[in-house]
């Protein structure tokens, strides 16, 4: 059994040797987004507030400022951060469209820091795109989602080589520290390939695990959600801009308490008769994720019409939420970040030290029947 399981953990491995690569290193550069951002977008993704006492501007006069100063466009969603350092982004569709833009906004000063872009136009954005769907969903109209259904296969090959290695390697803890440096390069590349293996697999099953989970999610918005591959058109506003976007807000914390609003999403497509606001509340669980509640209002009459709270939800759900923070490692500052990026690069060295000792042994097959065909004539 454990024989037929190493070759087919070696032809997931082969399988899926380049696209997971690929989600790899842009997972690794993923986790240091906003940072990257700040270094290629200074003055469009960062702020200067950190060290003042400033205050927001109102929510209302924000929406209808961002509203008034991009009139062939509607507010589709609104990421807010309120530290001072790290500017608002707001995300428009275009009129007679269902294409999206992204553009960064001050929210203390009430302006705009840059003219829409598409959301994949930035770097980063780019490499996100890269990492969920290897920019393959565009490439075939009568599969337009064939990138994340590679993902999502990946996702999968990725978890089972984990568990599969695990249980091939099932007596690891002997293994911790065990490389031998002065042992022929097979042996080294081996023992190599098992540590890397060892110290990773926690991370790496935690990020084939939620990948699954957020490449499903996608597959299934993208392919049963839209099933005719289109998005509605939008050409008019489709909330009621006079509403008392503040009073919701306060509204919010009373609903959930000590929710901190991170996320607007505004209504869309027809069937959406909603403003929902997300945000973080206070939790003993380090992962739980900044969208953990949400407060939805009527989009005309600004009425609340639904609260949410992690913290009285199921079991199951609280894990779900996690998933996010523990895709990205965004759970303990720094140091998570630093361990998440490192780890997430563990698939390529695995890769190349796998591919070589999968050459290796096929090189030695190969010989072994020469030989034998020698040995025969």
């Amino acid at each position: 059994m454990r024989k037929t399981l190493f070759k087919w953990h070696s032809a997931m491995a082969l399988i899926a040797i380049l696209p997971l690569a690929v989600m790899s290193v842009t997972g690794s550069m993923l986790v240091f987004k906003f940072e990257i951002d700040s270094l290629l977008l200074p003055k469009q993704a960062t702020l200067t507030y950190q060290d003042q006492d400033v205050q927001r501007q109102p929510m209302k006069m924000l929406v209808n400022y961002v509203a008034d100063t991009h009139p062939n466009y509607e507010i589709g969603s609104w990421e807010i951060f309120d530290n001072g350092y790290e500017a608002d982004r707001v995300y428009l569709l275009k009129h007679g469209t269902d294409t999206w833009f992204k553009t960064y906004l001050d929210p203390y000063a009430g302006k705009m820091l840059s003219e829409p872009v598409g959301i994949h136009s930035d770097f980063t954005d780019f490499i996100l795109h890269l990492h969920y769907t290897l920019l393959l969903d565009d490439v075939s109209k009568t599969f337009p989602h064939m990138g994340v259904v590679i993902g999502l296969a990946v996702a999968i090959l990725f978890t089972l080589l984990g568990v599969s290695g695990l249980v091939i390697y099932r007596r690891f803890w002997r293994r911790f520290f065990s490389f031998r440096r002065q042992a022929p390069r097979l042996v080294m590349m081996s023992d190599l390939h098992k540590v890397i293996g060892i110290w990773s697999a926690p991370v790496l099953l935690a990020l084939g695990i939620t990948g699954v989970y957020f490449n499903a999610v996608e597959y299934y918005h993208e392919a049963f959600e839209h099933q005719e591959d289109e998005h509605h058109i939008v050409s008019h506003a489709m909330f009621n801009h006079s509403l008392d976007f503040d009073a919701m807000m306060t509204q919010s914390h009373r609903a959930v308490d000590g929710l901190k609003p991170t996320y607007w999403l505004f209504p869309f497509e027809p069937e959406q008769t909603s403003i929902t606001i997300f945000g973080s509340v206070a939790d003993a669980n380090p992962f739980i994720s900044n969208y953990a509640a949400t407060v939805s209002f009527d989009a005309q009459s600004g009425k609340q019409t639904f609260a949410y709270d992690i913290r009285t939800a199921s079991t199951v759900d609280r894990v779900i939420d996690s998933f996010r923070k523990l895709h990205f490692g965004h759970f303990a500052g720094l140091t998570s970040k630093i361990i998440w990026c490192i780890m997430g690069l563990a698939p390529v060295l695995l890769g190349l030290t796998g591919l070589y000792l999968w050459w290796q042994r096929k090189r030695k097959k190969l010989k072994s029947k020469k030989n034998r065909q020698l040995a025969l004539s």
